[in-house]
């Protein structure tokens, strides 16, 4: 597969970082030759430099025999013209653009967006899924990610054990029993920053990072059963000023939950226009890491400190800084995945990767056309994939033994009607099945020969 990503920003550096783990060919376009160089020396691409917004530089990328483009550059406008330019001068297949504006989602416009328009398949706004994702694990303290599957019936519940375990040495299927009301199932365990799926006789360690599959309304039971509950979140200091910032805290001005929140910005005219847009939002300008600052910014009786600027390192400060200051919940956005192990090995805080998010809303457009929606996990390591069962599905009346998976990769369970299954080897898939599978991110090619 051809892909062509125009613009080496965040968003775009995220998305690359993801794809060129898989076998495609990438070709990413920027007109900031240092960006495109430093792309270059980390990653397997090919470089073109100018405005991916110009026909000739497209034309020189090779969008007239490539597979997907992705218009992901700074500018909303921009990438709807890349999208136009693909379909109309080179009959690209697959055209997907990137957002900032929460309007252009408004489904208001959503009839704008076919060939008779924009011919936009697919709309894509990272920076808005990264404050929806960071706003749920506010909602559910003790979490460190929720994400919503099976219709929204369920959800994939990430937990982090502290130095308190609280079933030491004990099985998961017995920590299982401890959940009896509850539909609670492991997907893999992230140890030592290696992902795996545990068998049912595997204990749970200190420092190891949990998928469980629970049903939504027992997400607040599931995380009180593992100790690890905390006080809501209902004051927050917020660094940084960015569009996920923004999208924070527009939900913060109507939040009945949320009490205060402190916003620390250093950019003087980035502040003041924040400060004029926001009333329930305390905007200071200055240097984050002053003491002065913080201290104005209230950081020792804070519930919640979420950094997010586009600086990894000013993060993982800020989030080191509030935890040391006795914050209970401290939330890192990483643009590069390079910084993900030193983070959780230094405080264990929340992490929150850009690349996972960002790639998650792509992944069922690039990935086996039978597979409904697929989602990024364990820090890249693994995907979900939801799977709906027909007639022209080869696993119909197949064993769950027989479909040939490799080891790390499982179906983790299966909606038939209003009843969660999880199967074991002899079980058999009728047509009507959801599945849900976890995909080691190796074998993602092996298990799209599966399921096609």
């Amino acid at each position: 597969m051809k892909i062509i990503v125009c613009g080496a920003g965040s968003v775009g550096k995220s998305i690359v970082s993801y794809l060129t783990k898989g076998s495609s060919d990438i070709i990413v376009i920027d007109d900031n030759q240092r960006r495109l160089d430093e792309l270059a020396q980390e990653f397997d691409i090919l470089p073109i430099l100018g405005a991916p917004s110009h026909p000739d530089v497209l034309e020189r990328a090779g969008a007239k025999d490539c597979d997907i483009i992705l218009a992901v550059t700074e500018s909303d406008e921009v990438n709807m013209i890349i999208c136009q330019l693909a379909y109309s001068l080179f009959n690209v297949r697959k055209k997907i653009a990137g957002v900032k504006s929460d309007t252009f989602l408004d489904p208001l416009w959503g009839m704008l967006y076919n060939d008779n328009h924009l011919p936009i398949d697919l709309l894509i706004s990272p920076d808005i899924d990264i404050a929806e994702h960071i706003l749920r694990i506010l909602q559910y303290p003790g979490s460190s990610g929720i994400l919503p599957v099976l219709n929204g019936q369920y959800c994939i519940l990430t937990i982090n054990i502290g130095n308190e375990n609280p079933f030491p040495e004990t099985s998961l299927n017995n920590i299982i029993r401890q959940f009896d009301d509850s539909d609670v199932g492991f997907i893999n365990i992230v140890r030592n920053n290696t992902g795996f799926i545990p068998n049912m006789y595997d204990t749970i360690k200190a420092g190891d990072e949990i998928n469980l599959l629970v049903k939504c309304n027992d997400i607040y039971s599931v995380i009180s059963g593992f100790g690890l509950e905390r006080n809501t979140n209902e004051r927050l200091v917020i660094f940084g000023g960015g569009a996920i910032a923004q999208y924070i805290c527009s939900r913060v001005e109507n939040s009945d939950v949320i009490t205060s929140a402190r916003l620390i910005e250093e950019d003087i005219n980035q502040a003041r226009e924040l400060a004029r847009r926001f009333n329930r939002v305390v905007v200071i300008n200055g240097e984050m890491m002053s003491d002065v600052i913080l201290s104005e910014a209230d950081i020792t009786k804070a519930d919640a400190a979420i950094a997010v600027t586009e600086n990894d390192k000013d993060n993982l400060l800020a989030s080191l800084i509030a935890s040391k200051d006795g914050v209970g919940t401290t939330i890192s956005l990483i643009n590069t995945p390079s910084y993900n192990n030193l983070m959780f090995n230094i405080i264990g805080n929340t992490i929150v990767d850009r690349s996972a998010i960002a790639i998650s809303k792509l992944l069922k457009e690039i990935r086996n056309s039978n597979i409904a929606n697929a989602y990024s996990v364990s820090r890249g390591q693994g995907e979900i994939w939801e799977i709906n069962i027909n007639d022209e599905n080869s696993c119909v009346a197949k064993k769950n033994g027989e479909l040939g998976l490799p080891k790390s990769c499982r179906v983790i369970a299966v909606l038939r009607g209003t009843d969660l299954i999880y199967p074991d080897l002899n079980f058999k898939f009728e047509i009507g099945d959801k599945l849900l599978v976890y995909v080691d991110s190796s074998q993602v090619k092996q298990a799209e020969d599966i399921f096609c």
